[in-house]
């Protein structure tokens, strides 16, 4: 089994700025990509960005230039800063996701983890 845990969601002004982190353990034998998604009341959840085990990294396009997601591989950790542009409209759940190859025990498998979500408000 592999959980991922979340922190350093809360609420905070527009403007202002947040960074959250995710860190997985468990059964791991290799991280491959990591992402955040996030999810507004009423809606879907939506990709926010992703990374891979290489660096390279992808994002919303309504939110490029405002959000760098980052990892540390040796801490298998997946960070996601929203520098001093964060707007009420970016309130959700951020959820982190991992793709994370274990063995079990006869072959190498891989599956989607999905961390437990941290709440983001923006609001004054």
């Amino acid at each position: 089994q592999v959980q991922l845990v979340e922190s350093g969601g809360g609420l905070v002004q527009p403007g202002g700025s947040l960074r959250l982190s995710c860190t997985a353990s468990g059964s791991i034998f290799r991280i491959n990509n990591m992402g955040w998604y996030r999810q507004a009341p009423g809606k879907q959840r939506r990709l926010v960005a992703a990374i891979t085990s290489g660096g390279s990294t992808d994002y919303a396009d309504s939110l490029k230039g405002r959000f760098t997601i980052s990892r540390d591989i040796a801490k298998n950790t997946v960070y996601l800063q929203m520098n001093n542009s964060l707007k009420p409209e970016d309130t959700a759940v951020y959820y982190c996701t991992a793709d994370v190859t274990h063995y079990n025990g006869d072959y190498y498998v891989t599956n989607r983890y999905w961390g437990q979500g941290t709440q983001v408000t923006v609001s004054s």
